[in-house]
């Protein structure tokens, strides 16, 4: 009698459990990528009381990458609607008692070509779904949910139509979430120039920044990040507090908005290769608006150095070796107009006495250098209007943003207005400490970098930058300062002289710690000098994060490899498979050695390669190694020698 209780107990328990979590059949959606590899299934349950909570999940080739997890945006509408003498009821939860209507399907396949790239050609190539729902009360509030099915990835945000009665919306929260499978891993940083670290998904000290990357089960890899965060607050990742293994969206501030209007997008990406991820972070541009600069003849990627001194003399020599080295920039950094932490600082002035700026300005002129100029937020705040047009009297190519905020929904439209303010006056941005890109340069390409990244600058390891590819770079251009000749540095010279590979940026600071005067002509530095910014191709070659990282980069029919390793001694094979088949290349290998008669002790190698060779490196400790090859004339097969199977450079 007794088991016969417990049995009808835990019968009407499991029918409990069912009822309170009912899946409203009619509302399943599902959307593929057009390979069919990422996978987006939606529905919506109906609890015991009677509201309504959205649901997803995201699969990648047939396995979990995002398990059930709930859709969740919420909004506090109540001020204006009292304003309007509207008293509608208040649900506990904004979706509770919002019904699905319908949903339509579509697709789009185009390409366009950006001004400047980790590729020339981006394809823009997805399925497209809008679902529809409306709240079941007198309110007229609408939602959709707009979702994205990429080769690269799945994206979805929240849009709002217009309303009837022209209600402001306010949105309060936004907890969506992204539900790993059990043994997940992520690289935590706490703030955008923070160190990395893998943790399992409990017990974070505090949010984390985005992308944020992972290690799911199944041998496969995972990003989420967000996209066209312009005038929104921007995401952070948290824990969940109510579910395992859960991530969820955590806003940096409310977001008053008008409608119609989308949230940012919200990117997953998953792939079985690490390396993957960043091949395919052109999702994040597609996912923002085409430019709209009409005529951007002026928007010029280059290299650029610093001029520390801030007189007309030394700037005058900063130029003449930018010159002689194919750098087509130089940076007067903050001071050059007074104290840069000062409100009542005139920006549009230069207060150092030994600084002639029209005069350096018109020498660059004359050698092909241009000129920028720090600006800190201070001035920034009151006094854009007015300086932005001084500079583009004084002929500045670009203006570098110092310390800005731009978390909350208020400074986020604030530094992107600065954007937009920039261009009207033909000036390039530079944005510098915690900004990181969502992909906004699209629209405003006279963006062409931001820092948001724990660089150079501050000395960071060689494990620390073998993570950066596979996190921060996802999200696109980074500004990482590379130091060269500094005593400072932590890594050898063959790995610094990589970074301009590895970490892609349309305007690529060099030397950052350095002068003229204090830099040797050692024989590799002709690798910065021919290394462009912009690309027709980027492949990862080799993925290990924290162990090692190979990219190889295009332009023409060049490409330029760059090779970075950790604390430890690297053995490894580079193929060159991506080479055009049965043509050769002059490969200039430039790699650590420790007997080469020079400061930096890098070795010059020069050899004929092809597509079916296969490079062996013995990397040092904190080691790299760089590569520049161009097709091989007839002069060249007869002057150098081939590569010889399992030579080990």
């Amino acid at each position: 009698m007794h088991r016969k209780i417990c049995l009808l107990l835990t019968s009407i328990l499991i029918g409990v459990s069912v009822s309170a979590q009912t899946i409203l059949e009619h509302t399943r959606r599902s959307l593929a990528s057009p390979d069919g590899k990422h996978q987006f299934h939606f529905y919506q349950k109906q609890q015991a009381d009677g509201t309504l909570d959205l649901y997803y999940r995201v699969q990648y080739d047939g396995k979990p990458v995002v398990l059930e997890s709930k859709l969740n945006i919420q909004l506090d509408n109540h001020i204006w609607e009292r304003a309007l003498a509207k008293f509608w009821d208040q649900p506990k939860e904004w979706e509770d008692i919002l019904l699905f209507e319908k949903s339509e399907q579509y697709a789009v396949n185009e390409s366009w070509s950006p001004l400047y790239g980790e590729r020339s050609v981006v394809k823009d190539h997805y399925n497209g779904m809008t679902l529809f729902l409306a709240r079941n009360d007198a309110s007229q509030y609408k939602m959709n949910i707009e979702i994205r099915a990429y080769n690269e990835g799945i994206a979805f945000r929240y849009y709002f139509p217009t309303h009837p009665e022209a209600i402001y919306h306010k949105v309060t929260e936004e907890n969506t979430e992204f539900a790993f499978p059990e043994g997940t891993t992520a690289w935590w940083t706490q703030w955008a120039q923070a160190p990395y670290y893998e943790k399992p998904l409990k017990d974070w000290e505090d949010m984390s920044e985005r992308p944020l990357t992972l290690k799911l089960a199944d041998d496969l890899y995972a990003c989420v990040t967000e996209a066209r965060q312009v005038d929104f607050a921007r995401a952070m990742f948290k824990l969940s507090a109510k579910k395992e293994n859960t991530v969820q969206v955590a806003l940096y501030s409310v977001s008053d908005m008008v409608t119609p209007f989308g949230t940012p997008w919200r990117v997953i990406m998953a792939s079985d290769r690490l390396g993957g991820l960043l091949e395919n972070n052109d999702i994040i541009l597609n996912l923002n608006e085409a430019n709209k600069i009409a005529d951007s003849q002026w928007i010029r990627p280059g290299k650029i150095m610093r001029e520390t001194t801030l007189t007309t003399k030394n700037a005058k020599a900063c130029i003449d070796f930018c010159a002689k080295h194919n750098m087509q920039y130089i940076l007067f950094d903050w001071k050059w107009y007074g104290p840069s932490t000062e409100f009542d600082t005139d920006a549009g002035q230069v207060m150092v006495p030994e600084l002639d700026m029209p005069e350096v300005v018109a020498y660059g002129k004359s050698k092909g250098v241009g000129v920028w100029v720090y600006v800190n937020q201070h001035a920034l705040q009151y006094q854009a209007d007015k300086i932005f047009p001084i500079y583009k009297e004084w002929g500045l190519a670009g203006v570098k943003f110092g310390f800005v905020q731009y978390q909350t929904q208020g400074w986020s439209t604030w530094v992107h207005d600065l954007v937009r303010k920039a261009a009207d006056n033909n000036l390039m941005v530079n944005i510098h400490d915690e900004y990181r890109p969502n992909g906004f340069s699209r629209t405003y390409p006279n963006l062409l970098t931001q820092e948001g990244i724990r660089g150079n600058e501050e000395f960071p390891d060689a494990t620390h930058n073998t993570i950066l590819p596979f996190t921060r770079m996802i999200a696109g251009a980074a500004d990482y300062t590379v130091c060269y000749f500094d005593p400072r540095i932590k890594n050898t010279h063959a790995h610094q002289l990589a970074f301009p590979v590895i970490y892609y940026s349309p305007l690529q600071t060099l030397y950052w710690y350095d002068t003229p005067a204090r830099i040797e002509e050692v024989p590799e530095l002709e690798f910065f000098d021919n290394v462009p910014v912009s690309f027709d191709d980027t492949k990862v070659i080799h993925d290990k994060i924290g162990e090692y990282v190979t990219i190889a980069r295009r332009k023409g029919e060049e490409w330029f490899i760059g090779t970075i390793g950790n604390n430890e001694i690297q053995r490894l094979a580079t193929p060159l498979h991506f080479l055009e088949p049965g043509k050769s290349y002059v490969a200039r290998i430039y790699t650590d050695d420790e007997k080469v008669n020079t400061s930096t002790k890098v070795k010059v190698t020069t050899l004929i390669v092809n597509s079916e060779t296969q490079l062996q490196f013995q990397l040092q400790e904190r080691g790299g190694c760089a590569l520049h090859l161009s097709p091989a004339t007839q002069k060249d097969l007869k002057k150098y020698k081939s590569y010889k199977k399992k030579q080990v450079l």
